[in-house]
């Protein structure tokens, strides 16, 4: 039996009931439900297992396979591992809704994509901005050569081309619109050149979040508002650091003691979340609830480590860390830093992009508090 059909309303009305179409771009759910999940997943998909990502083939198991292309709003489907890691995906459907609408796409626009993956988000491009009016670069040939075939079975009208994403489309002209479907650190100049004065930029930046930039007039910088919390793949080959446990390597904590701030704010506070991933940019947080404690682990990517737990009720909680760093107490300034700021929301914050710097701001762009994200040191604000 084909369950297909079904899971996909349901996948639909789960975005309806959750509020989750985009009331300003109303082309985006006709788009999206014109051009489904399952048109663009390969036959073998991937799960995580508890161990390892492991395969699942349509041929073998298409009941689970079809589970993973519709999942919840908020799932995404990985569609290719490499080396134990994921590398490409069917990004989760409330995230594609939520950067077509911030895009702010109209029809006759020439539109530039970075990252074609299974072709599907430049197919819902071209379904707005017109035929022949989207290009779209993808790093891997593979990947390249799957969305140029998925994209032509479902209309054609698209320039699929193998190359560097963080390079734009040299000699393609300038471009109105330009949207990242993989995160970057550092927002390419490339892509503010190729924008034309009043264009606009989408990307995710830092794996935790996506912001929408316009370029100025003059074509010198892009500025623009910080629009969704969500994680995202980075450019490939970017080195991804180890892992808390390989970070901690099994060694014993160097230094234990209680921790004050309020670690259920942690786990609780997307805004907190960000502020701390903007001020102090290389240490990594995840918080989880187990059994009623609240636990943090935090690493730098290398060798230094923390772990925080608070308990169920009342009591202190404790620190326990390890490496020649004390990321608590780095996490603990970078708090206060955010308080300093006037604690600042998730849309508070703002990012400009000039040639030369890249900046993380909150409240406004030309008086508000700044961080540089080029800067040596993660807890000095510019």
């Amino acid at each position: 039996m084909n369950r297909l059909p079904d899971l996909q309303s349901r996948l639909e009305r789960a975005m309806q009931e959750q509020g989750l179409w985009p009331a300003d771009s109303p082309w985006v759910r006709p788009a999206m439900e014109k051009f489904p999940r399952h048109r663009f997943a390969p036959d073998r998909l991937w799960t995580w297992d508890g161990d390892a990502y492991v395969p699942v083939d349509r041929s073998t198991d298409p009941e689970g396979w079809a589970e993973l292309v519709y999942g919840s709003p908020a799932d995404s489907t990985i569609t290719q591992v490499i080396d134990g890691l994921p590398t490409s995906s069917l990004s989760c459907e409330e995230i594609v809704a939520d950067m077509l609408d911030s895009l702010m796409l109209e029809p006759g626009q020439a539109t530039l994509e970075l990252g074609s993956a299974t072709g599907r988000n430049a197919r819902l491009l071209a379904q707005q901005a017109g035929p022949g009016l989207v290009t779209t670069v993808e790093f891997d040939p593979t990947l390249a050569a799957v969305a140029a075939a998925n994209i032509a079975a479902t209309g054609g009208g698209v320039d699929v081309l193998t190359g560097d994403g963080a390079a734009g489309a040299p000699g393609r002209g300038l471009f109105l619109r330009v949207m990242s479907t993989y995160a970057v650190d550092r927002i390419p100049w490339a892509w503010i050149r190729q924008t034309a004065p009043g264009g606009r930029i989408v990307t995710p930046w830092g794996r935790l979040g996506h912001v929408a930039l316009t370029v100025a007039p003059d074509g010198q910088s892009a500025s623009g508002w910080i629009q969704g919390l969500a994680t995202f793949m980075p450019a490939r080959g970017t080195s991804q650091g180890s892992e808390w446990d390989e970070a901690r390597g099994g060694r014993a904590p160097a230094v234990e003691a209680p921790f004050a701030p309020d670690v259920q704010q942690l786990h609780q506070d997307a805004s907190l979340l960000f502020a701390l991933r903007v001020i102090a940019p290389d240490i990594r947080v995840r918080t989880a609830l187990d059994n009623g404690a609240i636990n943090v682990w935090l690493h730098d990517g290398h060798t230094s480590w923390a772990s925080i737990e608070a308990p169920e009720i009342g009591g202190p909680a404790v620190a326990r860390q390890g490496g020649p760093r004390r990321l608590a107490a780095e996490l603990d300034v970078a708090w206060h830093g955010w308080k300093a700021a006037g604690t600042p929301s998730l849309w508070d914050f703002g990012m400009t992009r000039t040639r030369d710097d890249q900046f993380i701001w909150a409240h406004d762009a030309e008086t508000g508090p700044r961080w540089s994200t080029t800067t040596a040191s993660p807890l000095r604000a510019a």
